[in-house]
C-alpha cells in the first residue's frame, strides 16, 4: 500500500488527516489573535509617546472619510427610506402609521447607521488598506523602512488606525442623519404624514443614550477594521496572488467581527 494510501486511511504511525485541519485552523486563529494583540500595544505606545506624523493622519483622513462619504450617504438614505415605507405600510394597519419616524430614528441610531456603515466601511477601506500595505510588504519596501531605522509601525499602521477612528463615527452620524431624511422624505410623500410631526415624534422618544450606543459601537468596528486590516497587510507573503488572499481574507474577517461584536455590544449598552 502507498504512502498516500497509508495517510488517508490513518495506518501505523500516521495521524488521520482530517484530524490535523481543525488543529491547524485553531493554531491559525490563535497566532492571528497574538498578531493583533502585540500590533495594538505597538500602535497604542506609538501614537501616545511617539506620535505619528501629523499629515500622514490627515491624508488617511482624506482618503479613508471623505472618499467614502458617497456610498455611505447614497446607503444610509435609502436605507432609511425603505424602512419608512415597509414599516408605514405595515403600522398603516393598525393606525399608527404617523409613529413611523420612531421606529426608523431609533433603529438607525441604535443599530442599522453603525452596523451598516462599518460593514460597507470594512469593505471599502479595509480592503484597501491591505492592498496597500500588502504591496508594499511583497515589494519590500517595508523591509527598507526598517533599514533606515524608521517604524512601519508609526508610518503606517498608527496613521491608518487614528484615521478610522476619527472617520467611522462621524460616517456614522452622517449616516443617521441621512437615513432620518430619507424616512422623512417617504413619510411626507408615500405615508402622507406630516414633516413637522415626524420630526417632533422623533425627538420625542430618540435617547441622548441611543445616539452614545451608536457611537460607541462605531469606535469598536473602526477599531476592528484598522487593526485586521493592517495586520493582514503586513504579513502579506507570496507576490499578488497573497495581497488578492489577504484581501479577501480582510474583508471576510471584518465583517464576521463586525456581526459578532454588534450582539455583544448591544448587550453592554443595555446594561447601561
Amino acid at each position: 500500500m502507498g504512502g498516500a494510501e497509508t495517510a488517508r486511511l490513518g495506518g501505523a504511525g500516521t495521524r488521520p488527516v482530517g484530524l490535523l485541519a481543525p488543529r491547524a485552523r485553531l493554531g491559525a486563529f490563535v497566532d492571528a489573535l497574538g498578531d493583533l494583540a502585540l500590533l495594538t500595544v505597538d500602535t497604542g505606545r506609538i501614537a501616545v509617546v511617539h506620535r505619528p506624523p501629523a499629515r500622514f493622519v490627515l491624508e488617511q483622513m482624506e482618503q479613508i472619510g471623505w472618499r467614502s462619504l458617497s456610498i455611505v450617504g447614497l446607503t444610509a438614505i435609502f436605507t432609511g427610506m425603505v424602512l419608512a415605507l415597509q414599516l408605514g405600510s405595515y403600522l398603516e394597519r393598525f393606525g399608527a402609521k404617523m409613529f413611523v419616524s420612531r421606529i426608523v430614528g431609533v433603529s438607525l441610531v441604535r443599530e442599522l447607521g453603525p452596523v451598516l456603515t462599518a460593514l460597507l466601511f470594512g469593505g471599502r477601506v479595509g480592503a484597501g488598506i491591505t492592498a496597500e500595505l500588502g504591496s508594499m510588504a511583497v515589494t519590500e519596501q517595508i523591509d527598507a523602512i526598517r533599514a533606515l531605522g524608521a517604524s512601519p509601525v508609526r508610518n503606517l499602521v498608527a496613521p491608518r488606525l487614528i484615521a478610522t477612528l476619527v472617520m467611522l463615527p462621524a460616517l456614522t452620524v452622517i449616516g443617521d442623519v441621512l437615513g432620518i431624511f430619507g424616512g422623512w422624505f417617504v413619510a411626507v410623500t408615500e405615508l402622507h404624514v406630516k414633516g413637522d410631526f415626524y420630526l417632533n415624534s422623533l425627538l420625542q422618544i430618540l435617547l441622548l443614550q441611543d445616539v452614545l450606543s451608536g457611537l460607541g459601537k462605531s469606535v469598536f468596528f473602526a477599531y476592528f477594521i484598522a487593526i485586521i486590516a493592517c495586520r493582514n497587510g503586513l504579513r502579506v507573503e507570496g507576490g499578488a496572488d497573497g495581497v488578492g488572499r489577504a484581501t479577501t481574507g480582510t474583508v471576510v474577517a471584518t465583517s464576521i467581527t463586525i456581526l459578532v461584536s454588534d450582539y455583544f455590544l448591544t448587550k453592554c449598552f443595555l446594561l447601561l
